[in-house]
């Protein structure tokens, strides 16, 4: 199989879908590999680490996307890219599909096959593709909203672990997963007083054993999250339905009654979001304030520590690339009901339930559109 790794175009995104030990291990198993120069310099990869790996390097996205039967990516193609899908072509990659109707009608009509990282599963019914990010993007979140809320950034002016005979901040952590728990761990790490919320009673016992009772947990109805959320110096969006728009925890009144110069981070913004709030934003201007409450909601955290964020990935995905090339679509998608949930947009159909209730799309089932 032919596989192209073109490079990545959003806003300061410099991951690339496969690194150079990745692409050796496809040239391996007898697949052509294509590569746009300059694709992962962004990590350190050189377009001669990539040939010294056994790709060929092409000049533009344009000759990638024409070339290669599989095109491995990290984000979404951006609309410049629409065009250079084509029929029957298979595209592995983040896409987010719920909350975003623009590119679903793009990749309805190019005829394309659309995998999605975020909605593969696996047989504990966990997303192991998302997962390698949502741990980066948790850890981050910490990172990210203990800067903004020093007072230059727009914040409150609280130090996140506090000082003897000051009190460290507050961090609300809206979620337990994933996400939630990796910020959870950092917020403690950092000494900052931390309530995790969740709706699975079993994971919030699992979050209090894990940290040894360094933690608050609260079952997550209207009334603790509103509680909470009210006083929060920090506030951690950390909630996901598997390939569905997030839901809407945070109304605007709630927004509106924190005190002023908190700080939100939602990490569900590539899902839509989960504060009534928020809005995508980049890493070129990364923060807002709305309702006096610094808002950081950029939709691909991980790629500002993107030489971590794209080894961690390339961990997770490479084995299904590897199914790919060598099983072909059908087989590998066949083979693996796990992998078959990844499978978004098929020949011009959608083929993930959560995206076409959320986007009004008929749902064809992913073994029908084999079958056909």
């Amino acid at each position: 199989m032919r596989v192209g790794i073109p490079r990545e175009i959003k806003s300061h995104e410099y991951r690339v879908g496969l690194t150079p030990g990745s692409v050796r291990e496809l040239v391996h198993h007898g697949h052509q590999v294509v590569v746009e120069t300059g694709a992962g310099e962004g990590i350190g990869c050189s377009d001669a680490a990539y040939r010294a790996a056994g790709a060929e390097i092409l000049g533009t996205a344009a000759e990638v996307f024409a070339t290669a039967d599989l095109v491995v990516k990290v984000k979404e193609p951006q609309p410049a890219e629409f065009a250079l899908l084509r029929e029957n072509q298979i595209l592995f990659t983040y896409l987010h599909l719920a909350p975003d109707p623009a590119q679903t009608e793009a990749l309805v009509k190019s005829g394309c096959v659309a995998i999605a990282y975020e909605t593969v599963t696996d047989s504990l019914g966990r997303l192991p593709l998302l997962a390698p990010m949502s741990e980066v993007a948790g850890r981050m979140s910490i990172q990210v909203g203990a800067h903004c809320l020093e007072k230059e950034q727009g914040g409150s002016g609280v130090l996140l672990g506090g000082v003897p005979g000051v009190a460290p901040a507050k961090v609300v952590v809206l979620g337990g997963g994933v996400v939630g728990g990796n910020a959870t761990r950092m917020a403690v790490g950092l000494g900052a007083r931390v309530v995790v919320l969740d709706r699975s009673l079993a994971r919030l016992a699992q979050i209090d054993e894990l940290l040894l009772n360094t933690v608050e947990t609260a079952f997550a109805t209207l009334d603790n999250i509103e509680h909470h959320v009210l006083e929060a110096d920090l506030l951690i969006g950390a909630v996901l339905v598997p390939g569905a728009s997030a839901p809407r925890l945070v109304s605007r009144p709630m927004v509106a009654a924190m005190r002023k110069g908190s700080v939100l981070v939602d990490v569900a913004i590539d899902q839509g979001g989960c504060f009534a709030t928020s809005k995508p934003t980049t890493h070129a201007n990364p923060t807002f304030v709305d309702e006096g409450v610094v808002h950081y909601c950029v939709t691909n955290m991980p790629g500002a520590v993107a030489r971590t964020s794209a080894f961690a990935l390339n961990n997770a995905t490479l084995p299904f690339v590897l199914a790919l090339a060598d099983k072909g679509l059908v087989r590998a998608l066949t083979e693996d009901p796990h992998f078959r949930a990844g499978l978004n947009v098929h020949h011009g159909r959608v083929t993930h339930p959560a995206v076409a209730r959320d986007l009004g799309y008929a749902f064809t089932a992913p073994e029908s559109a084999f079958s056909d």
